[in-house]
């Protein structure tokens, strides 16, 4: 029988701090095969408990600048004193073996990619409001006023940029959310171009 290559998708994903992103992404994972988050290459300190390889790529500012230099990053920015990166290589690879790989990046971020990689398909994730989202944020319990205002100022300059994502998931109910996201995902695995490369055998002994 012959193997067929599945046409993988890559998923932007963006939100404004507190939205509730990263835990909806790692139920997404509990939930669905073949997808996977891509891990970031960074030039921060790893902090207690964080894993090189699993939470980010550790590397160093000159190693960060030459694949920088050698257009190795699908997008990449400076966070305070720090850079970030998305592999090119690492991403490809993943897509080229059939597995959908989750960008978690920002508006600037995800207009990088969307311009390297115009088939990316980009969802974008909102508080029910901002009281919710402040709400949210005390809630972690790590910051004081002056740096929950100053996240807000940041979630509400982030939000503004909804309008250039392909979907747009309210997150009021975890669950339901979740049920979106998913939903978005099946359904671009039943489209006819990826259902064609996973079932070619299926298809042509039904039409013999």
């Amino acid at each position: 029988m012959q193997e067929h290559i599945e046409q993988a998708t890559l998923y932007i994903i963006s939100a404004p701090s507190g939205a509730g992103k990263t835990s909806l992404i790692k139920a997404l994972l509990e939930h669905m095969d073949k997808l996977q988050v891509s891990v970031s290459h960074t030039t921060r300190a790893m902090r207690p408990g964080e894993v090189h390889g699993k939470d980010y790529h550790f590397i160093d500012v000159t190693m960060f600048q030459a694949m920088v230099a050698q257009q190795d990053f699908l997008e990449h920015a400076q966070v305070f004193d720090n850079f970030y990166g998305t592999s090119r290589t690492a991403v490809q690879g993943l897509l080229a073996s059939g597995v959908d790989v989750i960008l978690e990046i920002d508006w600037q971020g995800a207009r990088q990619v969307r311009q390297m990689m115009p088939d990316a398909v980009s969802i974008f994730i909102l508080p029910p409001s901002r009281a919710t989202l402040e709400e949210r944020l005390r809630g972690r319990g790590q910051d004081g006023d002056e740096i929950i205002a100053r996240r807000m100022r940041d979630a509400i300059s982030e939000m503004s940029h909804y309008s250039e994502f392909d979907y747009l998931v309210i997150n009021d109910d975890f669950n339901t959310s979740l049920e979106e996201l998913a939903a978005i995902m099946r359904a671009h695995r039943l489209r006819i171009a990826r259902q064609a490369s996973v079932h070619g055998d299926l298809l042509k002994s039904l039409l013999v």
